[in-house]
């Protein structure tokens, strides 16, 4: 599957392992449900405090995976271990990385979004190039640009110090 970033970067074949959303709903949650036909909405939360929302019928899609590999190695921390959601056809800010809680909801929740609001679209659709409300794809694609180097950067800062934290965590026990 094709990863795209909403800052203008894209991945190519990349290959998930996981386990389809569909059927952990089906198996799992939906059994659980007083009213399975009421939900409407899933909330996405990582283990580092990001959280975002999607509908459940694109979750529901075929391709839509609870991943635990990635190019048939276990997933690493830098890609979302030790569970990430990987919905190829939506940006990957949808794509929560260390997924920790899923909510179940009848409507839409009010979830702050991670970002400025005008950066987080209900959906995300790649072909539809849903990069963020209330301003058109092809603006924010412009603006967002020159903000992949910032962001890239700032990745790589996050993922040494806690590299860092970990190897001291490790020579301390």
């Amino acid at each position: 599957m094709d990863f795209h970033c909403v800052t203008t970067w894209s991945r190519l074949n990349l290959t998930w392992g996981g386990t389809s959303f569909a059927d952990f709903y089906r198996h799992k949650v939906a059994p659980r449900l007083r009213d399975v036909q009421s939900v409407r909405t899933v909330v996405l939360r990582g283990q580092d405090g990001y959280r975002t929302t999607l509908p459940l019928s694109d979750l529901l899609a075929e391709q839509v995976l609870l991943a635990d590999e990635l190019n048939g190695e276990p997933l690493n921390v830098a890609h979302g271990a030790p569970l990430r959601l990987v919905a190829p056809a939506h940006y990957g800010y949808k794509s929560v990385k260390h997924l920790s809680r899923l909510e179940f909801w009848s409507g839409t929740p009010k979830v702050r979004p991670a970002a400025f609001a005008f950066m987080d679209h209900p959906r995300a659709r790649v072909l539809l190039e849903e990069r963020g409300r209330w301003v058109t794809g092809w603006v924010l694609r412009f603006l967002y640009r020159p903000l992949s180097p910032f962001v890239a950067r700032r990745f790589r800062t996050a993922l040494l110090r806690y590299e860092q934290q970990r190897e001291r965590g490790h020579r301390d026990a």
